[in-house]
């Protein structure tokens, strides 16, 4: 199959079980269950050859179907979404699967194609991820958001949930820092082999799955967007997430920065 027409598969682990808002996949958002943004933002991208929620909840399973999606029931003894959508590629022959978060119902539909382009323009990249570029100190310091620093070819060198990179003294430069979004790609072969991995010291220290493979020595290619996809956690979120629906502005034009520097600039 040709590089430039390669199928790629989107995926939206989704489960009930929420620990700072119950229930939320199914928290009504301006009319709509929060899945069903996810789901309809997702099929906005057009190398998506489909889009599939992936539940092991008949709930949520009945959700999707009701507003017209597909949804994919699985075993209830997953560890994380990464090995659930492991089980579906199981099933599925696409090349590339996208792995898209059901909390961020304003995901940006031209970064999952960005995403997808990468893969055929790449052969090396075996796994990517979306970041974005922040400047609120208060978001550096807070523990929730996992932050990333690369090297100059724009690979992860770490993701912790720490504050880096750490800032010492008087900058030359301005205060950012790159936050991770949780949104994957990865090719089919590379998936089945890294949920059979075992947890490293770092993915168990810092609870990231994804250290596990640059522990394992494996790249992961960051792509920087300009637009934070905001993941629902909170009330709060939930009502920002309305504000920016109501102003029919949910996303900015989609900045990619794929082969240059990802860190700190």
């Amino acid at each position: 199959m040709s590089l430039e027409n390669m199928k790629a598969l989107g995926v939206i682990p989704a489960r009930l079980g929420s620990t700072r808002l119950s229930e939320k996949i199914l928290r009504s958002i301006g009319g709509k269950p929060m899945i069903q943004h996810v789901w309809e933002r997702a099929r906005q991208a057009k190398k998506l050859e489909d889009v599939i929620v992936a539940t092991d909840d008949t709930r949520i399973q009945q959700c999707v179907e009701g507003f017209g999606g597909k949804a994919f029931m699985t075993r209830k003894d997953h560890p994380n979404g990464t090995s659930r959508i492991a089980e579906v590629m199981g099933r599925f022959k696409q090349e590339l699967v996208i792995n898209i978060q059901g909390d961020q119902p304003l995901v940006d539909p031209k970064a999952l194609d960005e995403m997808v382009s990468i893969f055929e323009r790449a052969k090396d990249v075996e796994v990517l991820t979306l970041a974005v570029r922040m400047t609120d100190k208060e978001s550096y310091e807070n523990p929730n958001v996992v932050k990333i620093v690369c090297d100059a070819e724009g690979n992860a060198l770490y993701f912790s949930r720490a504050a880096i990179p750490f800032f010492q003294g008087k900058q030359n430069c301005a205060f950012s820092f790159l936050k991770h979004l949780g949104v994957y790609g990865y090719r089919r072969e590379f998936l089945l082999k890294f949920v059979a991995w075992e947890p490293g010291i770092l993915e168990n220290t810092e609870k990231l799955e994804q250290l596990r493979i640059l522990e394992r020595g494996r790249s992961i290619r960051v792509i920087e967007t300009a637009y934070d996809f905001i993941s629902v956690d909170t009330e709060e979120d939930l009502q920002e997430v309305e504000k920016r629906l109501q102003a029919n502005s949910p996303s900015k034009e989609l900045k990619v920065n794929w082969t240059s520097p990802g860190n700190l600039r």
